[in-house]
């Protein structure tokens, strides 16, 4: 245990920071050898567990997977453990690169491991730790059920790290990791180590999301009286013009004075010193739309000498492009723009262009960034704030409400540990906002997790070719979808148990020795029924009759 221990003091020492009580629950749990799952706030430090495990399966020579959700997640922890450990201890394996796939550590998305453990590959040779990151990722409608597939097919020498966001059944999945993976720990922390304030922007102005009133009556999660004064009147409003525009005249769109525009909302957080900042837009098109507003307004959130800085790493990160190529990527607009401090971010981007926004706006040097939702999957870019454009988004069928846990997710970005002594979301008004439902997604504080794990046909044939029929089918009924779903029946059944055996102190209780009463009390059972049969054939006889009487009335 001795030299464990001195193994984490080592890595601990790699830190300018104490490690939280948490995280050093779980590096001890890892420590023992066993797995373990950590569900904590998004930029409470849970991915140091998964830093641990990589710096534990060197110690001990053997190799650890870092598995996540996105390629630009990949990019950045390859991009990290190459400067700590070296370029040749650190491989890389998405659909876009592989780079030194054989060394001890490899950093790669979640569906190439899938397909390693499918495939039989070599590469899985001498694993000792997989790191899960963002592993609520599950839930996922259309690649979740990869996530519990893995987790499924590992060999068992091979110790799974779980990193989830706070939900509210992390006990219920740590069971199941422990059912289906051994020994595991489940650690839940859902302290923030940076308070966050809640705010909704109408027009130019900054509302607290919550009332401030304190006192033996006051709700803790109240929706601020201002807030709720502006709903009101602009509900009136728009009744009012409703009732105009049905008697003729012009109706124009209610509301829209209060919605503010972005550039609006750049100013007054660079007026309150809430920035850097991140407003998470649900497209890239409005990603690179909000830049170009930002172009148009004249906006500058930059210093002479902070220009100075982000043309010159620019520049250097670009100059492995062509000059033609950088003309029809828009590099001159897009350099314009990070001169002034804004940016967008989203899948669409040259990921030399990704990167070198994710570096400046970490250094401080970019200031507003526009992004879409993957931004909020564990990408190290946090800010002071973060802004919200809309709490609907297109989910690949429809568009629908943002849920508690992608509020949750995408506010977490707010408030840098160490920087920040508090972190600010805003979420915009829109025509026919309503204060109460965000407050309700604000106050979530947790959310369950849900499998999506559907068997498909690729899945069983794959599983049958390597481990045979039988073990297949009882892998499939390995995954966290039937668990739960056994778990559903657990209660009722139960109660069917409950009911039995009172049943049978029953019989015990009246039995005598006059007769069994089970049997007399069948005779008066069936009695009843034939004496009820009987009067429905009464009753039908002569309605029969009353049919017939009138058929001879009729002339």
């Amino acid at each position: 245990m001795t030299a464990l221990l001195s193994t984490f003091d080592r890595f601990a020492a790699l830190y300018d920071f104490s490690l939280d009580d948490f995280q050093k629950r779980a590096c001890e749990s890892l420590a023992d050898g066993r797995g373990v799952l950590v569900a904590a706030p998004t930029g409470s430090g849970k991915t140091l567990v998964g830093e641990f495990a990589v710096h534990l399966a060197l110690e001990q020579g053997g190799k650890c997977f870092y598995t996540t959700p996105i390629k630009a997640l990949s990019n950045q922890k390859f991009a990290d453990f190459t400067v700590r450990y070296g370029a040749e201890r650190v491989g890389l394996l998405t659909g876009d690169n592989s780079i030194n796939g054989d060394a001890p550590i490899v950093v790669m998305t979640t569906e190439v491991l899938r397909n390693m453990l499918y495939a039989g590959s070599g590469t899985l040779s001498g694993l000792r730790f997989v790191v899960m990151d963002e592993v609520h990722y599950l839930a996922d409608r259309s690649r979740g059920a990869v996530w519990e597939e893995v987790i499924i097919h590992l060999p068992e020498s091979v110790s799974v790290v779980s990193l989830s966001a706070t939900v509210s059944n992390a006990e219920e999945f740590g069971d199941w990791l422990a059912t289906v993976r051994g020994e595991n720990d489940t650690i839940v922390e859902e302290r923030r180590p940076v308070p966050l304030f809640q705010h909704v922007m109408v027009g130019q102005r900054l509302y607290d999301l919550f009332s401030d009133r304190q006192g033996p009556g006051a709700a803790p999660d109240a929706v601020n009286p201002h807030l709720a004064e502006v709903a009101r009147d602009d509900w009136r409003r728009r009744r009012s013009r409703d009732a105009r525009g049905s008697r003729g005249y012009h109706r124009p769109s209610a509301g829209r004075g209060l919605v503010p525009s972005r550039t609006d909302v750049v100013d007054r957080l660079d007026g309150e010193g809430l920035l850097p900042a991140i407003m998470f837009i649900f497209s890239r098109a409005g990603c690179d739309a909000a830049v170009q507003q930002c172009r148009g307004a004249n906006l500058r959130l930059t210093t002479a000498g902070e220009r100075g800085r982000i043309r010159a790493y620019a520049e250097e990160r670009a100059s492995v492009l062509g000059d033609s190529d950088l003309e029809v990527l828009g590099y001159p607009q897009w350099l314009e723009a990070l001169e002034r401090g804004v940016s967008s971010h989203h899948a669409g981007m040259l990921p030399v262009f990704k990167e070198c926004v994710e570096e400046l706006f970490s250094a401080g040097l970019v200031k507003m960034v526009f992004a879409t939702e993957t931004l909020a999957l564990g990408i190290n870019m946090p800010a002071r704030s973060v802004v919200i454009d809309k709490l609907s988004k297109w989910n690949g069928e429809s568009h629908a409400d943002i849920t508690p846990g992608e509020y949750t997710q995408l506010t977490g970005r707010a408030g840098r540990r160490g920087i920040d002594v508090e972190g600010h979301a805003i979420v915009l008004w829109a025509p026919a906002f309503e204060p109460k439902s965000v407050a309700g997604l604000a106050s979530t504080r947790t959310y369950p997790l849900r499998s999506s794990f559907r068997p498909s046909y690729n899945m069983a044939i794959n599983l049958v070719r390597q481990v045979g029929r039988e073990r297949a089918r009882e892998l499939l009924e390995s995954s966290f979808a039937q668990f739960q779903a056994d778990r559903a029946v657990v209660g009722p059944a139960r109660q069917v148990l409950k009911a039995e055996d009172a049943l049978e102190g029953y019989g015990e209780a009246i039995s005598c020795e006059r007769g069994d009463f089970f049997e007399y009390a069948k005779l008066r059972r069936a009695l009843s029924d034939r004496e009820a049969s009987l009067s429905k054939r009464r009753r039908g006889d002569r309605r029969d009759e009353a049919v017939a009487s009138l058929d001879k009335l009729r002339v």
